[in-house]
């Protein structure tokens, strides 16, 4: 196999493994709330939840809509009723290992 060749190859096996690995909606909430468990600016959730601020954008008033965050000054907050979810969430993947 020629050197392009097999770097052709890796390219498509990684773009594979990425489609594999992309988060849902429901991972994507799960980070935010993450995230938010302590207030954070949207600048702090775009990095650490991996997100772009268009996508947050969406995000956050749907998660306020929901009460599963609150939004404090320039800072977001994970709700009482986000903590449960976010439990809740991460008991029921325990369960389906």
């Amino acid at each position: 196999m020629q050197p392009k060749d097999y770097i052709k190859e890796r390219r498509k096996e990684s773009l594979k493994d990425s489609f594999k690995k992309r988060r849902g909606k429901l991972e994507i909430i799960m980070d935010i709330l993450s995230v938010t468990m302590k207030e954070a600016k949207k600048t702090e959730i775009v990095y650490k939840a991996n997100l772009n601020f268009k996508r947050v954008g969406n995000y956050l008033p749907y998660l306020e809509e929901k009460g599963l965050i609150e939004n404090i000054g320039s800072e977001y907050k994970t709700t009482e009723k986000g903590k449960q979810f976010l439990r809740d969430y991460r008991k029921m993947k325990e369960q389906l290992k």
